[in-house]
């Protein structure tokens, strides 16, 4: 924008009394299914940021519950509340990225909507961000005060497991990198937003094994509560996601993140063709090359079908499209298995090691089964 067009937009800004500058706190929510606990999350919200200037952003994957529905509903008699309804697109971290690049306002919070983030740790995060000493301040369940005790057992274990492996594998220097919960500067994530992943679910750990040493961080402990409606959003997506986040962090973001989950995808369909060449081989009549032709084309049914789940579910086929694009998968995943194997025997034919020649083989494979399905297959509608 050019000096002339900023100083026309300001003297017009004078004219009209009713412009307000921006809110001094954004509150970014992602949401699917969460219509039974947004409205106590907003009452709260009112009743615990009076005398702030502040704006609420729900992101919400067109959730067939309403939840968008209701937020435009109540958001008609209350400008603070404000709603993104994204169509055709999923993912935790793409939606908490999509509402904080929304705002105007100088800090942005990142808080769940089903109530176990306990929002009265807003105004002691925003008074620490506002001593100007920190640019992202976490809401620990892992520092003296703070507590996980509502994860359960099982949830609480794989949660100190990830963390662990998190600082270790980056470096990252928080007792819970995986919080869901923070507030950091606006000018900090606009300065970092074009490095972030708009896939997977832990949208801090991306944010801060980014940045690295850039970032001032203080903690702040708060106890997890447990959840009052709804279900939980944790499955096994949430942990190919994390795993695939990890080594991307790992590799510096040189390896994409779809394309890693694509490869663990790939590695579990694995398993699935030696399972089904054991049942052929074992229970039918069938010779070992049709068996293995049998295992071959189930394998890779079974990675179109888990990659359309987990690694393009915001672009996931359905019905007839689905169909199509498992036929378009099979060719494509066939003339990568010929180029793995002629790649393979040539590379063995020049005296090269057997376990080279075949990584390498399987390594272009899978490069060629990546682009030609992210271009032929998820793409083609």
């Amino acid at each position: 924008m050019q000096g002339s067009d900023l100083t026309r937009i300001r003297s017009d800004d004078a004219v009209d009394a009713s412009a307000k500058p921006a809110p001094d706190l954004a509150i970014v929510v992602p949401t699917f299914n969460e219509r039974e606990n947004v409205p106590e999350l907003i009452e709260r919200l009112r009743t615990l940021l009076v005398g702030q200037t502040w704006e609420a952003i729900f992101v919400d994957d067109d959730s067939p519950d309403g939840t968008a529905a209701l937020l435009r509903q109540i958001g008609e008699s209350d400008q603070r509340i404000r709603c993104i309804r994204r169509i055709g697109r999923r993912g935790l971290a793409g939606a908490c990225l999509e509402g904080m690049l929304a705002t105007q306002a100088k800090y942005i919070a990142v808080i769940d909507a089903d109530l176990q983030h306990d929002e009265n740790l807003l105004l002691p995060m925003l008074k620490r961000m506002r001593q100007g000493d920190v640019d992202l301040v976490v809401a620990s369940r892992y520092l003296p005060d703070g507590s996980a005790v509502a994860l359960g057992h099982t949830r609480a274990r794989a949660s100190m497991l990830a963390n662990r492996i998190a600082r270790m594998a980056t470096g990252v220097r928080l007792s819970d990198p995986m919080s869901g919960y923070f507030m950091i500067r606006r000018a900090i994530l606009e300065d970092i937003a074009s490095s972030l992943t708009s896939d997977g679910f832990k949208i801090l750990f991306d944010i801060v094994a980014t940045a690295r040493d850039r970032l001032k961080v203080a903690e702040l402990p708060f106890v997890f509560r447990s959840r009052l409606q709804g279900e939980s959003k944790l499955d096994v997506r949430v942990i190919v996601d994390y795993v695939a986040l990890v080594v991307s962090k790992l590799t510096g973001d040189r390896i994409s993140f779809r394309f890693l989950l694509f490869c663990l995808v790939g590695l579990t369909g694995v398993g699935i063709h030696m399972a089904i060449l054991q049942v052929a081989i074992a229970y039918t009549a069938l010779q070992f090359a049709i068996a293995q032709t049998v295992a071959t084309v189930g394998a890779i049914a079974w990675n179109f079908s888990l990659n359309n789940v987990l690694t393009y579910r915001d672009q996931r086929l359905l019905g007839w499209a689905f169909l199509a694009g498992l036929l378009r998968f099979q060719i494509i995943c066939g003339i990568g298995a010929i180029s793995n194997v002629g790649i393979a025997s040539m590379l063995y034919g020049y005296e090269t090691g057997w376990w080279l020649a075949g990584l390498t083989g399987a390594l272009m494979g899978a490069v060629w089964n990546y682009m030609a399905s992210a271009v032929w297959v998820w793409r083609m509608r």
